[in-house]
C-alpha cells in the first residue's frame, strides 16, 4: 500500500500504516462508507494433505472436520490447562486449509502443527512471505468488491477463490460488513489501487482497531495473558465449539461452561480525558489500591472518545470507577 502520507504503526504491528493523517475521519469512513486496510503484518500458513481437516479437528478448539469448500471460521489452540495459546482464522478452499494469525506467530503455529503431525498425511507450511492480508470494511464493502472486479462471498463465514490466487473471505467484524482478502504479496499494491478506484478510501490500522475495540472483539496478546481462558474473552462460539470430541484443554472449557463462573471478563473501558496520552497495554487496573485486571488495546474513538478493552475480575459492576495509572476509567460491558 502506498505509504507516502502514512504514519506507520509501531510495536507488534510495525510496518503497516497506522493512519493517513486523519485517524478519526478514517474511522468514520469505515463506519459509514468503506475503506481498505493494509494488514500485511499478519502471518499466513497453508496446510495441505488429505488428512488435514480431521487432523486439525483433533488439535484445535473448533469443529473443522466437516468444513465445506469455501467455509471459514475461527479456532484456538489451548494449553493442557485450557489457557489460550494461539488464535487462528481458518479458511478451507480448493483442497487447502489456510490459517492466518497474529504478526510474528507463524513460527509458533508451524512448530505446533509439525509436532502434532505424527503419521498423518498433512503438510503445514509458513507462506507469510508470499501472501498478503488486506481488509475492506464498511457498509459499502460488497459494492466496492464488485466494482473492483473481485468476488463477493454471499455471507460472513464464506470465502471465494480469486482467479490469480488467494481468496476473498466475508467477515462480520470489525464492522457488520467486512471482507478479508488473502492475495499474492506481489499483487497486493495493485489490488489496493483497484479497490481505491472502486471507491474505498485508504485507511490505517488505527481505524480498524477502533471498530474492533468498540465491538468488544479480543485480540490475542492484547486482551489475553498466559492465564486467559476462552470464556473470559467471548471466544466460546466464534472460536470454540462445545459439541466436539476431545482436544487439549477441553476439560477446562467444559468445567467452566457447566459452572458458569469464569474468573474474569472482557469489558469496554471509558477513559477520562485528563491526557491525550493513553495508558499502555498491559497496565494494571486498580480499585481502591488493589489490582483487579489489566488493560488491553487503548485508542481514541471517533464517537466514544478515549476507550480501551480490559480483562477484569468478574465481580466488578458496570459503571464502577477504576484507576489505570493516572487515568480514571469506568466499566461498560453492555
Amino acid at each position: 500500500m502506498t505509504t507516502d502520507l502514512a504514519v506507520l504503526a509501531t510495536g507488534r504491528d510495525a510496518g503497516v500504516p497506522s493512519h493517513f493523517g486523519d485517524p478519526l475521519g478514517e474511522q468514520r469512513r469505515l463506519a459509514t462508507s468503506v475503506g481498505v486496510v493494509d494488514r500485511r503484518n499478519r502471518d499466513v500458513l497453508v496446510v495441505t494433505g488429505e488428512d488435514r481437516l480431521p487432523w486439525l479437528h483433533t488439535i484445535c478448539s473448533q469443529h473443522v472436520a466437516e468444513l465445506a469448500d469455501g467455509d471459514a471460521t475461527e479456532a484456538l489452540v489451548l494449553s493442557p490447562h485450557g489457557h489460550v495459546e494461539q488464535h487462528w482464522q481458518v479458511t478451507e478452499l480448493d483442497g487447502r486449509t489456510w490459517i492466518d494469525t497474529e504478526p510474528g506467530a507463524a513460527p509458533e503455529v508451524l512448530a505446533y502443527l509439525t509436532k502434532m503431525r505424527f503419521l498423518k498425511r498433512v503438510e503445514p507450511v509458513d507462506v507469510t512471505a508470499e501472501w498478503a492480508v488486506l481488509s475492506v470494511v464498511g457498509p459499502r464493502t460488497a459494492e466496492v468488491l464488485g466494482g473492483a472486479g473481485l468476488a463477493v462471498p454471499e455471507a460472513p463465514g464464506r470465502a471465494v477463490a480469486l482467479p490469480d490466487g488467494g481468496f476473498v473471505r466475508r467477515m462480520a467484524w470489525p464492522d457488520p460488513d467486512a471482507a478479508d482478502l488473502i492475495v499474492p504479496a506481489a499483487d497486493a499494491d495493485a489490488i489496493v489501487e483497484k479497490l481505491v478506484r472502486a471507491g474505498a478510501a485508504r485507511t490505517g490500522l488505527w481505524a480498524f482497531e477502533a471498530l474492533r475495540v468498540a465491538a468488544r472483539r479480543p485480540r490475542l496478546g492484547w486482551e489475553t495473558d498466559h492465564r486467559t481462558i476462552p470464556h473470559e474473552v467471548n471466544w466460546i462460539g466464534p472460536a470454540v465449539h462445545l459439541d466436539k470430541g476431545c482436544y487439549r484443554g477441553q476439560e477446562t472449557v467444559a468445567r467452566v461452561q457447566n459452572l458458569g463462573r469464569p474468573p474474569r471478563r472482557l469489558v469496554l473501558l471509558h477513559l477520562a480525558g485528563e491526557s491525550d496520552e493513553l495508558p499502555e497495554q498491559g497496565s494494571a487496573i486498580v480499585l481502591e489500591g488493589r489490582a483487579v485486571g489489566f488493560l488491553g488495546t487503548t485508542l481514541h474513538h471517533f464517537e466514544l472518545g478515549p476507550i480501551g478493552l480490559a480483562l477484569v475480575k468478574r465481580s466488578l459492576d458496570d459503571g464502577i470507577l477504576l484507576e489505570v495509572g493516572r487515568h480514571r476509567a469506568s466499566v461498560d460491558s453492555a
